[in-house]
């Protein structure tokens, strides 16, 4: 967390700046179309990577589908993870975040410039009622990040067991599945130290419906995670 509180006291001008442009954005929805809100997003990131010496390396971009909407299922490590994809992730997207996480200043505000979904794990009827929004959405051409192992309190390069139901959203919708292996994420906020640190963003190749369509919600989410986990370990071993 020392390095959070540093960025944001040192950056304390940007972090004002752009906390200002979100409230009113969130304000005057209308006139900000999703790719004028993603840029202002990608600029705010750019300046807590630079003023928090955050480096992050991004593989397989090329791998991402031109068109059409998907849903990138990435392991979760810590608060900087949304964060790390969306710096290599060159078309808009957005998140879908447990909405206790999601009320949180900056995390707030961030969440509602990108037009992210809340998901309320206490309300059974709101929480169907998000995966179904997200579903539409992502039939219309949006791209969502789901972490699927719903938390990452000790994570680091380890990848717990993916919660089947968070496959909802991609099946439902038919969607390219976008595997996403992240490594060393946990360092930017999750370790004590103003000290360089490097994260790595992988983009692995998409699962199309077609592949998946006739496996069970727990197959894709072990498949989906196997691909995870050989990705880690073999950027780990060079």
């Amino acid at each position: 967390m020392l390095r959070l509180f540093f960025v944001i006291i040192v950056s304390l001008p940007f972090v004002l700046f752009y906390l200002g442009k979100a409230i009113y954005i969130e304000k005057h929805d209308n006139q900000y179309s999703e790719e004028e809100r993603y840029v202002v997003a990608k600029r705010a990131v750019k300046i807590m990577q630079h003023n928090g010496f955050i480096h992050t390396d991004v593989y397989g971009a090329e791998n991402l589908p031109d068109e059409g909407g998907y849903v990138m299922y990435a392991n979760h490590q810590g608060k900087y993870d949304a964060l790390g994809i969306i710096s290599g992730h060159s078309k808009p997207c957005t998140v879908m975040i447990d909405d206790k996480r999601s009320h949180q200043i900056i995390t707030s505000q961030f969440v509602s410039l990108l037009k992210g979904s809340r998901l309320d794990k206490t309300d059974m009827k709101k929480q169907l009622k998000t995966i179904l929004d997200v579903v539409s959405e992502v039939k219309s051409g949006r791209r969502y990040i789901i972490f699927p192992e719903g938390g990452y309190d000790h994570n680091k390069n380890e990848v717990h067991d993916f919660l089947p139901g968070a496959f909802k959203c991609a099946i439902k919708s038919k969607s390219p599945i976008i595997p996403v292996a992240l490594i060393d994420s946990y360092k930017p906020f999750g370790v004590n130290s103003l000290k360089p640190v490097k994260t790595q963003v992988h983009f692995l190749n998409p699962i199309y419906f077609e592949e998946y369509k006739d496996m069970t919600s727990r197959e894709i989410a072990e498949l989906t995670r196997d691909k995870i986990i050989t990705t880690i370990k073999e950027a780990c071993s060079q």
